[in-house]
């Protein structure tokens, strides 16, 4: 998938992204907010773009305007995570950076993602959540249609998960057939 809007192009990542995810993924206070460590050097970060990023269900978040990755958005069973997710549903990650927060993008670009999901494949479901500490993410879920499943979890597997509650939250896409 490459798509966009107005604002944002979402594409895979590619190896000449690796400075402009250096200069965001390094800013502390982006990483621990979904649970990765802030990147410490630029061949770290070539290094996710080559391994963790490369793959068909995760994109860069850039603006239009400048051609600059500004995120990552994806989907799919590469998180670790202990969300309790059912038979055969995608878990939804994204960040963007600090300073392009609290302006929509992650909104639009999970839209974005959503409804090319719902015309390119089959899910039924998918679920995500966000540290109870940081509300600004279940609102973008929230915004997109995810219902909170009541549910809580804890992950420590996740960079700064100890002793952080995870509120749960799924999107129903379409009634399983």
């Amino acid at each position: 998938m490459t798509d966009s809007t107005d604002r944002i192009i979402l594409r895979h990542w590619t190896e000449s992204d690796a400075e402009a995810l250096y200069k965001y993924a390094s800013d502390p206070e982006v990483g621990p907010r979904a649970g990765w460590p802030p990147h410490k050097s630029l061949e770290e970060s070539l290094e996710i773009i080559r391994t963790v990023f490369d793959n068909d269900t995760t994109w860069a978040i850039v603006l239009k305007d400048t051609g600059e990755a500004i995120g990552a958005i994806g989907y799919g069973p590469s998180c670790d995570c202990n969300l309790p997710a059912r038979e055969g549903e995608p878990t939804v990650g994204y960040w963007v950076a600090r300073p392009y927060w609290a302006r929509g993008i992650c909104t639009e670009a999970l839209g974005l993602m959503i409804r090319n999901i719902l015309s390119d494949t089959d899910i039924a479901s998918l679920i995500s959540g966000h540290f109870i500490d940081n509300p600004a993410s279940g609102r973008v879920m929230e915004k997109c249609g995810f219902i909170p499943t009541g549910e809580e979890c804890f992950d420590e597997s996740l960079y700064g998960g100890e002793g952080r509650p995870i509120r749960v939250l799924r999107l129903i896409i379409r009634k399983p057939s």
